[in-house]
């Protein structure tokens, strides 16, 4: 009866919806138009990181999507506190710093505090959406599944809560399930469908805000490199913008019109201060430091990324050594990704050794990627700066790594890097991570995904891959990865699998994702399944 009810439904005419909405698009052709965007952009990886800095890279490639499709923007700075009394109100405080510096570890260790200590704190309802947000940028399917359940949890225990008003936790969840979709996750693309096929039979306009409820909180738009700040410490950075005008900003911005020999010295005096009211002005001067190529340059970038009292100002600092190609700068940097407790400052310090050319800015970030002292976060930057290098060896490397590691989670990262390489030992290494029979499901499944988005990989391929495996949720991956492919011949194998399968869940599967795809062979192949007794 189920096989029936799906086939109906999969038959059933979509009305026609503008052009204009393009979330209310079947699943199948959302998924191949963003791998075509993607796939556009070869060269963007780094410019993006560079742009987009303190992002984790997973959500940092679904935030540029969605905006590529006019998507609402999601709050990313919780309001300011404004509960004096509450219980909960130095927690809040300590974890809104946090989330607005990019820890986002312990904003979410934070505000995971409050609603668990804290559950009557007027906090404790939004809490779970801003801890939720927390594990979204962290990345990671762990922290993704985390995230989703803390929505539920918020759904059914702070429905009114102000973040589910607003339609932010609904924008949020949307998000992590195309995140799980986009790495290969069945149930959350099956949703992302479901969702998809229901939007196009009433394409709803967006709720309004409920009456009163305050305006979320926006980001202001990222500036690209060359801008005078980094982007990281947003509110640092806004504490300095009420200065733009004064003299000493305007003889510091004259100084860029100087020639080297002249600016310098003054810089350096300006970098030397110590008094509070000095902070905005070393922040500028350390990125016009950066701008004059000069024997000093190495000296004074590498002086303020030691011993600047601000963080902003050594972060920056640790930001252009990235353009400082030299022994001394890579040992510096190592020297500081190894030491600094700052978080913001060793990420800084990884993708700045990431720049270097020579061999041991290589091999200090193989030894990032193989610590167990340092965050997983730290560990999944240094995976993915050796993943974006040009030398085969640092490939080779990472595949070598794999079998080391024992930490799931790096585990993962590994698999992602070397998915998003076209190194031709990279889908060797993928088919034999699906093929294994000791890497975990998951592994299996995340290869099976990666080889599937391969340009290279057919989907005879696919097909034949299907026929040799034995377990049930593997072929159940197969499937899914089947339906991504735009060829013929994918859609020749599901056929092929919902004709002739005896696992009758399988054959389900296959008629799901046939019922998803636009070839104009599958409503007759769906009609024929309807006339037989």
């Amino acid at each position: 009866m189920y096989l029936l009810s799906l086939i109906l439904l999969a038959t059933q005419t979509t009305p026609a919806i503008a052009p204009s909405v393009d979330v209310t698009r079947p699943m199948a052709r959302a998924l191949r138009e963003a791998r075509a965007a993607i796939a556009s952009m070869p060269g963007t990886w780094r410019s993006m990181e560079l742009a987009l800095w303190d992002a984790q890279r997973e959500s940092t490639w679904s935030e540029v999507r969605l905006a590529r499709m006019g998507a609402r923007h999601l709050p990313t700075t919780p309001p300011e506190p404004l509960q004096q009394g509450d219980p909960a109100d130095s927690i809040y405080r300590r974890a809104r710093q946090a989330l607005n510096r990019n820890d986002y570890y312990l904003s979410a260790t934070l505000f995971q505090e409050i609603r668990s200590r804290h559950p009557k704190s007027a906090y404790a309802p939004d809490a779970f959406y801003w801890e939720a947000y927390s594990r979204y940028r962290r990345g990671g399917e762990e922290s993704l599944r985390t995230a989703l359940s803390l929505l539920d949890q918020q759904q059914s225990q702070y429905p009114q809560a102000n973040t589910r008003k607003t339609g932010d936790a609904r924008s949020l969840e949307a998000r992590i399930q195309g995140e799980l979709a986009r790495r290969g996750d069945e149930d959350a693309a099956r949703v992302m469908a479901e969702q998809a096929r229901m939007a196009a039979v009433v394409a709803p306009a967006s709720p309004p805000a409920a009456p009163g409820a305050p305006a979320p909180a926006m980001a202001p738009t990222p500036r690209a490199r060359g801008a005078t700040v980094s982007l990281t410490g947003r509110q640092r950075r806004d504490a300095c913008s009420d200065s733009e005008d004064d003299v000493q900003s305007a003889a510091l911005n004259a100084l860029m019109q100087m020639d080297s020999e002249r600016a310098l010295p003054i810089l350096k005096k300006v970098l030397a201060r110590r008094d509070e009211g000095s902070t905005c002005l070393r922040r500028r001067a350390v990125f016009m430091v950066s701008q004059h190529e000069t024997a000093e340059t190495e000296d004074i970038l590498l002086s303020a990324a030691r011993t600047d009292p601000d963080p902003e100002v050594r972060s920056q600092a640790v930001f252009w050594l990235s353009q400082v190609d030299s022994p001394r700068a890579t040992a510096a940097l190592d020297s500081i990704a190894s030491a600094s407790k700052d978080p913001e400052v060793q990420e800084k310090a990884i993708f700045a050794l990431s720049q270097q050319e020579s061999p041991e800015a290589r091999r200090a970030l193989r030894r990032y990627a193989e610590r167990t002292d340092i965050s997983d976060d730290l560990r999944g930057k240094a995976v993915f700066w050796l993943a974006q290098s040009d030398n085969p060896e640092d490939l080779a490397y990472l595949r070598n790594l794999y079998g080391k590691v024992s930490d799931p989670e790096v585990r993962e990262r590994i698999l992602f890097a070397i998915g998003q390489s076209d190194d031709a030992g990279s889908r060797q290494f993928l088919l034999e991570v699906a093929r294994s029979q000791n890497a975990s499901l998951e592994a299996r499944k995340k290869a099976l995904f990666w080889l599937g988005q391969r340009d290279e990989t057919t989907a005879a391929e696919l097909g034949s891959l299907y026929g040799t495996f034995a377990d049930r949720e593997i072929k159940e991956h197969v499937i899914f990865v089947l339906s991504q492919k735009d060829e013929k011949a994918a859609t020749d194998k599901l056929i092929d699998i919902a004709r002739r399968e005896p696992d009758k869940e399988l054959r389900k599967k296959a008629i799901f994702w046939l019922s998803q795809s636009d070839d104009p062979r599958v409503a007759e192949i769906l009609a024929e399944f309807l006339e037989k007794p």
